[in-house]
């Protein structure tokens, strides 16, 4: 029938099925990094592995259940793909509108901390217990929520087209926004999450194209604010005993030089190809302190040899090869700014986790990604991992 006799012609269009739009050019999963993916939910497998045999034989910690940690482990891995997965349908784009209000909360739960809901553990005090044996460390979210809120700012008027950089009022608006939570995670005192900060804050200013003054004025108050805080007796005893021995090795091998000393001892004991998974002499024997959280790399360093830690490593260079790919292929400020402050925090976090379990960095306490036990920290690694996903699936697809 024609148009003319009442009648409309419609063209038959044969719909795709599930597996056909799974796979099309523009759908969402072909525009995933792949790679990326399979190197933190790789990393996430092998914590799960070094977790148990670092705690199944802990009765003072798993409450006489070896199987403890594994669960929980595996848990908050698939928690935290949970929250990668909504992160990527929300978009980061979409996120924005939301990252005041974030941005907020991490504020107050931070500031939380230091009241009566706090709780203090190995001599900081920097999380919230929530009952039932979970707690939450409000500054592995304020990684998160300072990169976000720095980089609506700074990339505001110049992905709007107003401008070429961020001029200097809107950098000191970032800057201010930034030093809220790092003042209230110092007064905790946790200097491992400050650094960490610092270095993010450093990255997105880097990237977002602000002028060089900036980095050479922050670089110079970073030492002065350094020496401050040695001079002013922020740092607690423990602290100071820390870099104590990290400066001299011999210092206190029975205290705070202890954990460092087995540490070594642990990874140095691997060999090329370890002592094999679960037969660790150092780990059955429970010498390394905190070895499912900040030592963790020592079960890898023991048990797994240079093989499987060099792996560890490898695929953490994975992880950030391809953050930073997806950092240079951006076509907004915004999304390379977000990707920059979490390759920043990937890469400094992880050498300094690893670098103080062989003495070539101090030990501050701050968690290997994806690898360590500890939720928030899990949680917060694949929300990141979420926002690189985002920023690569959103990028307009060339002709």
């Amino acid at each position: 029938m024609s148009a003319a006799d009442g009648y409309t012609i419609r063209r038959f269009t044969p719909q795709r099925g599930v597996w056909s739009r799974l796979t099309a050019r523009d759908s969402v999963v072909r525009r995933l990094d792949w790679v990326m993916l399979f190197a933190a939910l790789a990393l996430s497998g092998i914590s799960t592995l070094l977790v148990y045999s670092a705690t199944r034989g802990r009765t003072e910690l798993n409450h006489g259940d070896p199987y403890y940690f594994l669960l929980r482990n595996m848990l908050n891995t698939g928690i935290g793909l949970g929250l990668a997965i909504g992160v990527l349908w929300v978009g980061h784009r979409s996120l924005r509108g939301a990252v005041p209000i974030l941005y907020g909360l991490s504020v107050l739960f931070t500031l939380a901390v230091l009241t009566p809901l706090g709780a203090t553990i190995n001599g900081a005090r920097s999380w919230i217990q929530l009952g039932g044996g979970f707690s939450i460390q409000p500054s592995e979210f304020t990684k998160i929520t300072i990169t976000l809120i720095m980089a609506i700012l700074l990339a505001g008027k110049v992905d709007a087209g107003d401008r070429l950089h961020p001029d200097h009022r809107t950098v000191m608006e970032a800057l201010g926004l930034a030093a809220l939570p790092v003042l209230i995670i110092l007064l905790m005192p946790d200097l491992g999450s400050v650094m960490v900060l610092v270095v993010i804050v450093l990255a997105v200013l880097l990237a977002s194209g602000a002028s060089n003054r900036w980095i050479a004025g922050l670089v110079g108050a970073g030492v002065i604010g350094c020496v401050l805080v040695w001079q002013l007796g922020v740092l607690d005893e423990y602290q100071i005993n820390r870099f104590a021995a990290f400066a001299n090795p011999a210092f206190d091998p029975a205290g705070v030089g202890y954990n460092t000393k087995q540490a070594r001892i642990a990874i140095g004991s691997g060999g090329l190809s370890g002592s094999g998974l679960f037969h660790g002499s150092q780990t059955t024997g429970q010498f390394v302190p905190e070895q499912q959280t900040d030592f963790i790399f020592t079960v890898a360093g023991e048990e797994l040899g240079f093989i499987g830690a060099g792996a560890i490593i490898f695929l953490l260079g994975v992880i950030l090869w391809r953050a930073c790919r997806i950092a240079r292929e951006s076509t907004e400020l915004y999304g390379t700014i977000v990707a920059a402050g979490i390759i920043a925090w990937f890469a400094f976090q992880s050498f300094e986790n690893i670098g103080m379990t062989l003495g070539i960095m101090p030990v501050t306490g701050l968690p290997l990604p994806f690898v360590s036990y500890g939720g928030s920290s899990m949680f917060a690694a694949w929300i990141a991992v979420g926002l690189l996903q985002s920023i690569k699936v959103q990028r307009p697809m060339s002709a």
